[in-house]
């Protein structure tokens, strides 16, 4: 059982030569965000740890397997989520060639690998993890 504090989701920058995995989320007035650019990741299911929401929601959305070695940040933001509850953003280091790998699932429009500066660029972007990954960078 895992003794984590309550937490509802959380988001992984896959970062590999300047450039992140993105995704366009699907066009529902139902849904956070319609049809932004996002990244990989979403609600926590169970009792798992925000590593293995991260994983787990990668793996889901894009048929990735996320080595936890490649984590090299993490930050949790209280209160951001679904309720109050707190979120969590990772940034992974991922080896080249792990895009080529992607099976993109049913959620989203479509996936495309971005330059980090595009992303931030953006103005249809989730613009809270745009900040998240300016916060990871002026931190570098």
């Amino acid at each position: 059982m895992s003794t984590h504090p309550p937490f509802s989701g959380a988001k992984v920058a896959l970062l590999c030569n300047g450039t992140l995995l993105t995704y366009q989320r699907d066009d529902k007035p139902d849904i956070p965000w319609p049809n932004l650019w996002d990244l990989p990741g979403g609600g926590r299911e169970g009792e798992e740890t925000p590593e293995e929401c991260a994983e787990r929601e990668t793996l889901e959305e894009f048929g990735i397997v996320l080595d936890p070695a490649w984590f090299v940040y993490k930050r949790v933001y209280p209160g951001q989520g679904h309720g109050g509850l707190d979120t969590w953003f990772f940034v992974a280091q991922v080896p080249e060639g792990l895009f080529d790998q992607v099976v993109f699932g049913d959620e989203g429009q479509r996936w495309q690998v971005m330059t980090v500066e595009a992303f931030l660029a953006m103005d249809n972007a989730v613009d809270r993890l745009q900040h998240r990954l300016r916060e990871f960078l002026a931190r570098r």
